[in-house]
């Protein structure tokens, strides 16, 4: 069990994250452009109506509030002006806010959306041996948290940019009304951005750290739960808990530390917008009282500063995300950027009816991070129509050899060819059109008997009948409370292991390929129902040639043709009897298997007997 996770850059200069981050920003923009410009309209309309406010509370103060005050009597026609002047500015703001938050969050979520998909896509162009070498929670991180992270910059980003065009308009407002006093209030923002440089200063290692430890809890809560079973049966439960303990314990340590910088510094940003209030209000009141300033530009001033305080803030929720976005997006380009994705051909088969054929001409293949390779020099030819065992050893390379004949892999050197087409050449999707695999592994999703058969195509009940039947799986699932309708839970946890492996044959068969790979695909069935599969299977082999990996004796007496192989080699080849007479390697082999399978009948009799 282990916790690694993909690299991830450690934090850098406060300069290069910025840089970078206003990278990934652009990218987001030139990618999601109608939402993020109308974002920005209505931001650029909210801080107009921001700053507009402050003018218009300044105009009815010096027009209508002043006079009436002196006058101490008001009249309805500058109630109702001052009403329709403040009402305007109102909608004005309303309708910026709305358009503001509305299309950002369009923007931010398409992005993720959009980046899912492009991962998700990625991961189905990489080969296996890619997938082995990362594991699963580390790519659920990818796909979810890490663009997350990406694009959460974008709900604060319309506002930061409509309080750049606020701080503009509000700035040439205050130099109009008074230049000394705006020289006084403007001191205030050097001394914001300074805070926020050395808040992001701060902020950037601890916010990377905990984006990072995001990731590895994902992956040990994944790793936990995909092996329940083992966990349980060998009593670790509460070794696995404290290992689980101990990374959401870090990942909690972390977010405490981001948490305790933001309770520093937030409070200390908040007060120096406050303080330029102040400053303001004091040197403008001495200028009142000296005759050289108006109430009422005080008072505009003033309140021009109150207002900006909260904006100005979302400057510094830009900066702070920068961090975790720039961390995030490294962690998904190291996914959309990495290699070894399949590359494909033009060429298609001209036959799409009837068995097909399979040959494999001196392939060599070493699985990654591997000196020695796990199958050397392998020619192997598959005869169209005809039945191949696969025989050998564990360990020996008959999966490989499967996989590489399926193109689930490449190999490193050599060639593979289906119908003597080159396998590399051909257009995607062409060779799951044709063939199948079957593996000891099988996989049901959390749907119908129907869904797990025919994976979402259409399809008619005679015909999903039909697969069961071959697969011997009709019985048992016509005894099931819907039949073919019957949901059989995630990773088909309300059957047997022979049950899922029977469905999965019929998925196969459905198919009808017109190659049919067997990876020891009957393994977790009864001896009796085995032979029944291999008989259905036999009778409707007639369009279709099959490769089975075996270890009984009913499967590889049916077999045409015999492939011994060890270390990753084959040995001998031919009819059952021929290697049994002069093959030894075969021939212990098989009577390994034999004594085995006798035995296991043995103490099935004594139970019954008993």
């Amino acid at each position: 069990m282990s916790t690694a996770s993909q690299p991830v850059p450690r934090p850098v200069a406060t300069r290069a994250v910025l840089r970078r981050g206003l990278r990934v920003i652009w990218g987001g923009m030139k990618t999601e452009p109608r939402p993020t410009i109308v974002a920005v309209i209505g931001s650029v309309l909210w801080a107009s109506a921001t700053v507009g406010t402050a003018w218009a509370i300044g105009y009815v103060t010096d027009q209508y509030i002043e006079p009436a005050v002196l006058q101490r009597r008001v009249e309805a026609a500058a109630m109702w002006t001052v009403f329709g002047v403040l009402v305007a500015v109102l909608v004005v703001n309303v309708i910026g806010v709305i358009l503001r938050r509305v299309f950002a969050t369009v923007a931010g979520f398409n992005l993720q959306a959009r980046y899912r998909r492009d991962v998700t896509r990625q991961y189905l162009r990489l080969p296996l041996s890619w997938h082995h070498a990362h594991p699963s929670g580390q790519l659920l991180s990818n796909a979810h948290a890490d663009v997350e992270a990406t694009w959460q910059v974008f709900n604060p980003l319309p506002m930061a940019i409509g309080v750049v065009f606020m701080l503009f308009i509000a700035g040439t407002m205050m130099v109009l009304v008074d230049p000394f006093l705006a020289f006084i209030g403007l001191l205030v923002f050097p001394g914001l951005f300074a805070a926020n440089v050395v808040f992001q200063r701060f902020m950037s290692p601890r916010i990377t750290r905990a984006q990072q430890l995001r990731a590895e809890v994902a992956e040990v809560a994944h790793e936990s739960f995909e092996a329940g079973l083992v966990v349980k049966s060998m009593g670790r439960e509460e070794e696995e808990t404290e290992r689980f303990r101990t990374q959401t314990h870090e990942l909690r340590d972390a977010l405490i530390q981001v948490g305790r910088t933001r309770g520093v510094f937030e409070p200390v940003i908040e007060a120096i917008p406050t303080l330029g209030t102040l400053a303001v209000l004091g040197v403008g009141t001495w200028q009142v009282s000296r005759s050289e300033l108006g109430a009422a530009d005080v008072v505009q001033m003033a309140y021009l500063f109150s207002i900006l305080a909260f904006p100005v803030r979302s400057l510094g929720w830009v900066l702070a995300e920068l961090p975790r976005s720039v961390v995030g997006y490294d962690r998904v380009q190291h996914v959309l950027q990495a290699e070894g994705s399949m590359r494909y051909g033009p060429d298609t088969f001209a036959d799409r009816g009837g068995p097909a054929s399979s040959e494999l001409e001196d392939v060599v293949y070493a699985h990654p991070g591997e000196d020695q390779p796990t199958i050397t020099g392998v020619t192997l030819e598959i005869p169209e129509g005809s039945t191949t065992a696969l025989v050998g050893p564990t360990g020996s390379g008959k999966t490989t050899l499967t996989n590489l004949a399926l193109r689930l892999v490449d190999p490193d050197t050599g060639r593979v060819e289906i119908d003597g087409l080159d396998a590399r050449r051909l257009q995607l999707g062409e060779i799951p059109a044709v063939a199948t695999l079957v593996a000891q592994q099988t996989f049901m999703f959390d749907d119908s008997v129907r869904g797990n058969v025919t994976l979402g195509e259409d399809a008619s009940d005679e015909s999903v009948w039909e697969a069961l039947r071959i697969a011997q799986a009709e019985g048992f699932v016509r005894e099931l409370p819907d039949g073919l309708d019957t949901v059989i839970g995630e990773r088909g946890g309300s059957l047997s292991g022979g049950q899922r492996q029977r469905i999965a044959l019929a998925r196969a068969v459905w198919r009808r390929p017109r190659l049919l790979v067997l990876d020891d695909a009957t393994s977790a069935v009864d001896p009796s129902v085995e032979q029944a599969i291999l008989a259905g299977l036999r009778e409707a082999r007639a369009g279709m040639t099959v490769l089975v990996v075996a270890y009984r004796m009913a499967t590889i007496t049916l077999a045409d043709q015999v492939v011994y192989v060890e270390h990753g080699r084959v040995v001998d080849r031919g009819p059952h009897p021929e290697l049994l007479a002069r093959c030894q390697g075969y021939a212990d082999l098989v009577h390994a298997y034999a004594r085995e399978a006798a035995e296991r009948a043995a103490v099935a009799e004594q139970e019954e007997t008993a």
